[in-house]
């Protein structure tokens, strides 16, 4: 087993006086085994003097006996290798329960699953940091304890595979011990190690040697990849199928020969559905997307769709929608080869949509650093309007929009009494940590970082200093944030429509009611319904990505006023209702929409959304715990198109 697939850690049981046990756990297949050429034979009490115990509440006892501050340090660092290493094992077996779950067809499961792939890392940190502070008081504010416990800590990870996210562990592990009122930015970059992985990835790809002919033995083939223990409806059938819709797509494209086919070993799993993914390469040098969108119902599991486009594929590993479980260990090279496939797409956004967003968070901010440097820009105010709530920058060439939220909000604040900061925040950690429905961009929500000076402008500076001095404070040539949102940059609807054809202004509205739609599905109500809130992509998707005035659904009360009679002048029952209260029939009036042959095709489109019945019936599906299905790509890429969409 080659090393970088190991993850060492203790046994945790056997009687003080038998030899220390290291386990070896085998991470692709989730195993563990002694590791007999690294049994300790040091006598009992000698090795407990030097060696630290098996279970994480053992470490904080053994940190607590320590003689002096040296060895409280050392322990601490033991302590946290072992959290880490705990912490690294749970979560990286949550993909096999996704594949279990697909297989189940338990939805519900796998939703759980998608919560728990990104709360367990936050709550190991905060479990950890909680009891270390108990029995090492000074982690709270002493910098030069840290570099020491680094000092241990860091060789130790230095080659591991694993090791940026065991450096990103402590690191998030020291921003959250600081107390509030003596914080210390931590740099993202820190720890930050990617392997060369030149060009080729024998770790996660089976390599079909062409030239090829798509057929239907040779689908079954990669079907067989993700090794399902649940049975095809008709696997010959859609083998068949699917081959012969590849065939009819790349004859229409006038594609030259297939020279390789490489799929990615491993099943890539999300909400109901799951995904084989792989690439074409042709005799010309081109390439193209090969992806097998798979249901499971009650007759079986079956091919739904089969994606061959760049925009396809971009729609399918998207950060708005939930991250993907993938049952494939090797991260670096998984997102290297997604961006081979998707290079519209930054490099940090693909480690996140399969679910290492902490890795993310790094390559995002070197992303950042590079498109700086590359282009000799700096951060200015984001285009569009000014946000109510929220300060958004960027710089021209950037994939990234940046947000800080203001210690208050401007005059054209319309909620009320502003719920402050905290809440403002929540609303888009709730995004993040829920099902996108590929109609929401994701958050990466920062805490606690700084960046130089040189990349803002004098303008933004002022105001970031000024409007949002509670988050942003100046420490010498860096600019420290208390929190800072990072989503991938949009053109705002509003400003898209002033220069987008009649057609594309036509796709867009009909893209914003499944927009609405899908938020909808997935629980999720914008109470500013203006379609400056709203943005599109490079291929013409409409996603929400303004969050301060989102709310749950299922807690909005649908009311309505059209069953008054015309010229009744007394107030409706509703107006005095505690909570918010929304009025379908008015919809269209809050888009802000000015083209009134756009708001026309849009009540023709989405006449539903003007009803309460719709909304009503999508409170009871949530509130009853149904998933409803959503579309994430179009009905021509399914092979029946009257199945729904997953």
């Amino acid at each position: 087993m080659p090393i970088s697939e190991k993850v060492i850690t203790t046994n945790s049981s056997g009687p003080d006086n038998l030899p220390h046990l290291p386990i070896v756990v085998d991470l692709n297949t989730n195993t563990r085994q002694v590791d007999i050429m690294s049994l300790d034979f040091t006598p009992t009490a000698e090795r407990l003097r030097m060696r630290p115990p098996p279970h994480i509440g053992d470490h904080i006892r053994w940190i607590a006996m320590a003689v002096n501050r040296a060895e409280k340090v050392e322990r601490t660092a033991w302590a946290i290798l072992h959290a880490f290493e705990s912490y690294y094992f749970d979560s990286r077996a949550i993909p096999q329960h996704a594949k279990a779950a697909f297989e189940d067809r338990d939805a519900s499961k796998s939703l759980f699953l998608s919560r728990q792939r990104l709360t367990i890392y936050s709550e190991s940190i905060r479990q950890l940091a909680a009891r270390l502070r108990r029995v090492f008081p000074e982690l709270a504010s002493k910098d030069q304890i840290w570099r020491d416990i680094e000092g241990h800590y860091m060789p130790v990870i230095a080659e591991r595979y694993e090791s940026d996210i065991a450096a990103a562990y402590i690191h998030s592990l020291r921003r959250i011990t600081y107390d509030d009122d003596s914080w210390r930015p931590v740099e993202y970059a820190l720890g930050w190690r990617r392997p060369e992985l030149k060009g080729s990835f024998p770790h996660i790809q089976r390599h079909f040697a062409g030239p090829l002919k798509i057929d239907p033995s040779l689908v079954r083939e990669i079907l067989s990849i993700p090794a399902f223990t649940a049975p095809f409806r008709s696997l010959d059938k859609d083998a068949e199928a699917a081959s012969r819709r590849i065939n009819d797509v790349l004859k229409m494209r006038a594609s030259p020969a297939i020279q390789a086919i490489n799929v990615i070993v491993a099943g890539f799993y999300r909400n109901r559905g799951a995904y084989i993914v792989g690439r074409i390469s042709f005799s010309d040098g081109s390439t193209a997307p090969l992806i097998f969108s798979l249901d499971n119902r009650n007759d079986g599991i079956f091919i739904d769709a089969v994606l061959l486009s760049e925009s396809e594929a971009h729609n399918i590993f998207s950060s708005t929608l939930a991250n993907f479980h993938v049952t494939n260990t090797r991260y670096h090279e998984l997102s290297s080869f997604l961006h081979l496939l998707m290079p519209g797409s930054a490099l940090g956004l693909h480690y996140s949509t399969i679910g290492f967003n902490h890795i993310g968070k790094v390559a995002v901010m070197d992303d950042l650093r590079r498109e700086l440097t590359a282009h000799g820009e700096v951060l200015d105010t984001a285009v569009g309007f000014r946000g109510s709530v929220a300060i958004g920058f960027s710089a021209p060439s950037s994939a990234y929009v940046l947000k800080i939220v203001r210690d208050k909000p401007t005059e054209q604040y319309k909620w009320g009494a502003f719920p402050g900061i905290p809440s403002v925040l929540a609303k888009y950690r709730k995004v993040h940590e829920i099902n996108r429905t590929g109609s929401m961009l994701d958050n990466i929500i920062y805490q606690r970082i700084d960046l130089d000076q040189s990349w803002f402008s004098d303008e933004l500076l002022d105001e970031l200093l000024s409007a949002a001095c509670q988050n942003v404070t100046r420490h010498g040539n860096r600019i420290a944030f208390r929190h800072l949102i990072v989503q991938p940059k949009m053109v705002p609807l509003n400003l898209y429509l002033r220069t987008a054809t009649r057609s594309e202004a036509h796709a867009a509205i009909i893209n914003l009611g499944d927009c609405i739609k899908n938020n909808a599905a997935a629980n999720i109500f914008n109470r500013d319904l203006d379609a400056r809130n709203y943005g599109v992509s490079y291929y013409g998707k409409i996603y929400l990505f303004d969050y301060d005035a989102v709310e749950s659904l299922t807690d909005i009360k649908i009311r309505t006023n059209l069953d008054r009679v015309e010229g009744e002048e007394d107030i409706p029952d509703w107006f005095f209702e505690d909570g918010y209260v929304f009025l379908p029939e008015e919809i269209d009036a809050g888009l802000g929409l000015e083209d009134r042959d756009l708001l026309r095709l849009f009540r023709s489109q989405h006449g539903e959304l003007m009803t309460p019945n719709y909304w009503q019936r999508m409170q009871d599906r949530l509130r009853a715990g149904d998933v409803p299905r959503i579309s994430v790509y179009p009905q021509s890429a399914r092979l029946d198109p009257v199945v729904s969409a997953i």
